[in-house]
């Protein structure tokens, strides 16, 4: 499954369209890689998303072409949920 279909129908974007761009933004990786929109996910990758200050990494568990709102926690595992802030960020003086 793509990527940007993952991140959308996991609910960790909420629509494809933005998936897209922020994949194509290169504020996607799997397994350490940046990952572009048509990348193709699998169970067992680790898919790190930087949305502005928020850094979200999750292992991809499952995958389904649609799932039920209450569902959509099963097709990912949160290994890391965190906000960036000033004193969080490198200085580069």
């Amino acid at each position: 499954m793509r990527v940007d279909k993952y991140l959308k129908v996991s609910r960790l974007i909420k629509r494809r369209t933005i998936a897209k761009e922020v994949c194509d933004r290169g504020l996607v990786s799997i397994n350490g890689r940046v990952a572009k929109a048509g990348v193709d996910v699998k169970p067992g990758d680790i898919v790190e998303i930087s949305l502005g200050r928020r850094r979200l990494k999750v292992e991809v568990c499952m995958l389904a072409e649609s799932m039920p709102a209450k569902l959509v926690s099963q097709m990912y595992k949160i290994l890391e949920d965190r906000k960036i802030g000033n004193d969080d960020q490198e200085d580069y003086l």
